[in-house]
């Protein structure tokens, strides 16, 4: 049996974007709980100040031309050479005190550990958006045959082999594809309530066009995977949630 993960084997991982309003916050609240232990790594687009404060906070900074949430965060999950990597935004919507109930559930053997915004209500969350995470998560489930309840938070753990395993193909969908691909290959995948903050700052994401977007990749990622079983290509073997 191997040593349980403590914090210096986790990396919180980020794509930022002119988050300058929150991004200090974020960081220092990682560092309060995790008491330093673990590295953050940011991938950033921004035109403001949030990549000089991230390194002021004692972060790896990656910067790039802005091409999109999937883009950054996908540089940023692959980066880190640690083997627990969680994601988080950079708003100060997310619980960061909620750190060890993550790392406990991957050394309780989960493969991801996925927050779920919506058990408690995500009262700060806007009406649209809420409506639109629920609907997201109907039509996940529905697709899957399994139940999913928050399928495009931003709070996750993952084994660090597992995102390396998988090609991630999404943009703007990544979120909900970070937890569907590793589901349906049989994954041990567990949801965990968190709460859910009002966010600093002014939201990035087109609702009406973000979320047409995240609607088709639930879909045609899905379907792509549902392919994979009908050929024999198949991944882990068991799933829970």
């Amino acid at each position: 049996m191997t040593d349980a993960y403590t914090f210096d084997d986790v990396a919180v991982v980020m794509g930022t974007y002119n988050e300058e309003a929150a991004i200090t916050t974020v960081l220092d609240d990682i560092d309060r709980v995790t008491d330093g232990r673990a590295s953050v790594v940011c991938v950033d687009g921004s035109d403001d100040r949030t990549p000089e404060l991230a390194r002021e906070r004692g972060a790896t900074v990656i910067e790039q031309e802005p091409q999109g949430y999937g883009v950054a965060v996908r540089e940023a999950v692959l980066t880190p050479d640690r083997p627990v990597v969680v994601t988080t935004d950079c708003d100060d919507t997310y619980p960061m005190e909620q750190l060890p109930e993550f790392l406990d559930a991957i050394n309780d053997g989960y493969d991801v550990v996925s927050g779920n915004r919506l058990a408690g209500g995500a009262d700060p969350m806007p009406t649209l958006n809420r409506f639109g995470n629920h609907a997201f998560a109907a039509l996940a489930s529905l697709l899957m045959g399994r139940r999913v309840r928050d399928t495009t938070t931003g709070m996750r753990a993952y084994r660090r082999e597992l995102l390396h395993d998988i090609d991630w193909t999404e943009n703007t969908g990544l979120s909900a594809e970070l937890l569907v691909r590793p589901l349906m290959r049989g994954y041990r995948v567990k949801e965990l309530p968190i709460d859910y903050r009002e966010r600093a700052g002014e939201t990035k994401l087109d609702p009406l066009r973000g979320g047409a977007a995240i609607g088709w990749s639930i879909l045609s990622v899905c379907l792509e995977e549902r392919f994979r079983r009908v050929t024999g290509v198949t991944g882990r073997e068991t799933a829970d949630v």
